[in-house]
């Protein structure tokens, strides 16, 4: 349908609509400007004298007459304007023109109409994917060969205006010979990566624009904004050209999957999954998550009533400690368009532990006892206990000898720091010094520890924390307020939030449902702490309200907070889910969410030094970047280290990889590894400084999986409106497949490269001739239809 409108509106007025949209208009009349619009004006008033002069005529005649004639006579002056369309327009063979080829796997998806190559129908066969497509589709890749081959008018129309350069990509963009080399094996396509790589390999170039073909479904959460506007700086126009279908009728695709990274042993992990479901009808799907090949976790999704997308949670039960390569999968349906969307991969690292938590309290209360009661048989945690029985005199319970903690709360950074997270419980203010305030200020925001403070008289406002360095790390503002032991406690019931309900540490029960009933059945507990509201970036897990109608309570609340977490647990009395006497006795509610709380708040902090793989997932011979992050034991960048890695492959074969520091940003140190084999490859850094002591070296490990697996087909429909985005921002255009032959014309009109700007006659086009007969014939057509002649 494009094609067809463009051809018409070229032959009406000469030039594509390309060409106009780039071009400027501009006159070179005949005769002087004022000369015409006088000449106009003269004779039109005798046009319109003439016409009302006749009497005889209806007034509804005249004024039709008129007006027909009118224009017809404004048509010809405005031709002796001369108007003329002044565009640049590449020089041929002066300029090179990029194609850039989509090669990831969700390019061998049938669903494009047409034939192919019986050699890439082969290939498309064999990757799994479509095995019940219609026999009269052809894969993406089949057609994109056909349209861009060597051998077909697009080409070699484009050879005859520009020098062609053809590239690659998945994840990077690499040169190309010919489109008949292209295999559809990459695991990702990373669009900003691409044309960025393309801008800079042509930099020295006059690159008139760029063709990107490709069915835009991105995952590698590219910032499209800086590209795009380093192409506009340059003035390289893209042009995109969409592949396949926007919609699958008949599809399971897991979309996406919220799993952790790491956890500590002895902990069960929630998955969060997003299904689209297409085409399944009522009956419900089966989700099951594999972990090293062995199913440990099954749930059901249905389809539902509105959309196609459903959510589900799957816990995954505790894994022993070590590296699991976990898999979420759906059976296939018959006839399903891509498959390779049903399952996805990711890899969970399970620490064995245990993490030194430190919970200082400022006097007697249940809730000391209580919370290190609960945490006691996790193997995984040690929480030390630093309560305060009198004037400097302390209660210290599970330190590791006689010196720790002698003293009172940690007076040095590298005391402090030893911990992953600390709970503060009902201790004001003064009980610490300035230092010690700026110091547990820089355990979450340099450390990346996780601060938890609880409710109790002498805690929050209460304490007077107001205007210290630790009020702008909480996730609520504080007022100021002075400790009143007067203050009568408030009742308050818990419920979680619509997001706490999914949050991995409030989950009571074996499923949301039970987990759900659990927080109905538990007692009310009481607050004497003011809750302040949250703040922009704070999210609230759990609320509370009062028996006097007050409701939204922020009760559980955190906030990242620079590379840590902090977190407000508002209630002083906890412990009542414990020892109230509707609890049974055999009830482990308070144990199980104290181990998860406690859990959560040392799950993310970092280690002074570690190493990461970039993407997690790739296919073999698709590069990833190995990125270390080295600090000091306090958590201080080190830009003078030596940083090595030694990537161990599926068959046990070694390779050394120097890392080098970024100079983009401190303690960053990055190399870029290419896996060849299929499996799972054990990355070990490790990380010199000379004279640096106790800090001389330093050890991380990570893991890579390395399989066929296409991650870009998790979202394989073709995306439009992202290329549409790119052209449009480029000052290039989108186009479909069928109409990918109208570049050839359109890519002559840019302004980059070796151009020269032409102007082109306007007045002579058939549209002015169209239009100037039918202004007569209709004057003509009018008399003979009123019986005027």
């Amino acid at each position: 349908m494009g094609s067809w409108i463009d051809a018409v509106t070229t032959f009406l007025f000469k030039y594509p609509p390309r060409a106009f949209a780039r071009g400027d208009i501009v006159t070179a009349p005949m005769l002087p400007a004022w000369l015409l619009v006088a000449l106009a004006l003269v004779l039109g008033g005798l046009v319109l004298a003439m016409h009302f002069s006749m009497h005889s005529l209806k007034l509804r005649d005249r004024l039709v007459l008129a007006s027909l004639r009118v224009g017809a006579l404004l048509l010809i002056l405005a031709c002796l304007l001369r108007p003329g369309l002044v565009i640049a327009s590449a020089v041929p063979q002066r300029n090179v023109l990029a194609v850039l080829y989509d090669d990831s796997r969700s390019m061998r998806i049938r669903d494009v109409g047409g034939g192919g190559s019986a050699a890439d129908g082969a290939a498309g066969a064999t990757a799994g994917i479509a095995a019940g497509s219609p026999t009269n589709t052809a894969s993406r890749m089949e057609s994109v060969q056909k349209t861009f081959a060597d051998s077909s008018d697009l080409i070699r129309s484009l050879g005859e205006k520009f020098a062609l350069r053809q590239f690659r990509f998945s994840g990077s963009a690499a040169p190309l010979r010919s489109s008949g080399e292209l295999l559809a094996g990459g695991t990702r396509s990373d669009l900003a990566q691409a044309l960025d790589d393309v801008r800079e390999d042509m930099s020295g170039m006059p690159l008139a624009g760029i063709i990107l073909v490709s069915d835009g479904a991105d995952n590698a959460q590219g910032d499209f904004d800086d590209v795009l506007l380093a192409l506009r700086a340059r003035r390289v126009p893209v042009y995109t050209v969409g592949v396949g279908r926007e919609r699958f009728e008949r599809d399971i695709g897991i979309e996406r999957v919220e799993a952790p990274k790491r956890t500590l042993s002895g902990a069960s992990s929630v998955i969060a999954v997003d299904v689209r479901l297409r085409g399944v009808g009522k009956d419900p799907v089966a989700i099951t998550v594999e972990a090293d090949g062995r199913v440990v976790a099954t749930e059901t999704v249905s389809a539902p009533a509105r959309g196609d997308l459903s959510s589900i949670e799957v816990r995954v039960p505790p894994l022993e400690p070590g590296v699991h390569r976990l898999a979420v999968k759906a059976r296939p349906l018959p006839n399903e368009t891509v498959t390779e969307n049903n399952e996805y991969q990711t890899s969970l690292t399970v620490r064995p532990g245990p993490d030194r938590v430190l919970y200082v309290e400022g006097e007697p209360r249940p809730e000391f006892a209580f919370l290190r009661r609960a945490v006691a048989d996790d193997s995984a945690l040690v929480v030390v206990g630093l309560m305060r029985s009198a004037e400097r005199k302390y209660l210290r319970l599970g330190v590791r000898d006689s010196m720790e903690l002698l003293g009172g709360f940690p007076t040095s950074r590298e005391e402090l720091f030893q911990y992953r997270a600390i709970i503060l419980g009902s201790v004001e203010a003064g009980f610490f010094s300035a230092d010690q305030l700026r110091m547990l200020a820089d355990f979450v925001s340099l450390r990346g520890g996780g601060l938890l403070v609880l409710g109790g008289r002498a805690s929050l406002s209460e304490g007077g924390f107001t205007g210290t360095p630790l009020a702008d790390v909480l996730p609520l503002t504080l007022s100021r307020r002075d400790i009143n032991t007067e203050d009568p406690a408030i009742t308050v019931r818990l419920r979680p939030t619509r997001t706490g309900e999914s949050h991995p540490a409030l989950q009571l029960g074996e499923t949301p449902r039970a987990s759900a009933r659990l927080w109905d059945s538990l007692p009310e507990l009481t607050m004497v702490n003011e809750p302040g509201t949250p703040r922009a970036g704070a999210t609230v897990l759990v609320a509370g309200q009062t028996d006097d109608g007050r409701s939204d309570i922020p009760i559980l609340s955190y906030q990242r907070y620079g590379r840590g977490m902090s977190a407000i647990f508002g209630v002083q009395d906890s412990w009542r889910w414990r020892m109230d006497t509707s609890i049974p006795v055999d009830d482990h509610t308070h144990q199980t969410l104290w181990r998860q709380i406690v859990r959560w708040l040392v799950e993310d902090a970092p280690a002074p030094f570690q190493i990461a793989a970039s993407p997690a997932r790739v296919a073999p011979g698709e590069p990833v970047q190995l990125r270390a992050q080295v600090n000091t034991s306090l958590y201080a960048e080190v830009n003078n280290a030596d940083v090595v890695a030694t990537v161990t492959g599926p068959d046990g074969r070694v390779e050394t990889v120097p890392l080098e520091w970024s100079l983009r940003e401190d303690g960053n140190y990055t190399a870029r590894f290419t896996p060849a084999d299929t499996g799972r490859y054990t990355i070990s850094a490790e990380a010199r400084r000379s004279g640096a002591g106790s800090d001389s070296v330093q050890r991380s490990e990570a893991t890579l999986l390395v399989d066929e697996r296409g991650a870009d087909v998790a979202q394989a429909e073709l995306r439009s409106a992202l290329l549409q985005r790119i052209a449009n921002e480029t000052g290039g255009r989108y186009y479909t497949l069928q109409d990918a032959a109208r570049i050839a014309s359109d890519a002559v009109y840019t302004d980059a490269g070796v151009t020269v700007r032409e102007a082109h006659d306007l007045w002579d086009m058939p549209a002015v001739l169209l239009a100037l007969l039918l202004l007569l014939g209709g004057e003509w057509g009018y008399r003979r239809w009123r019986g005027l002649i």
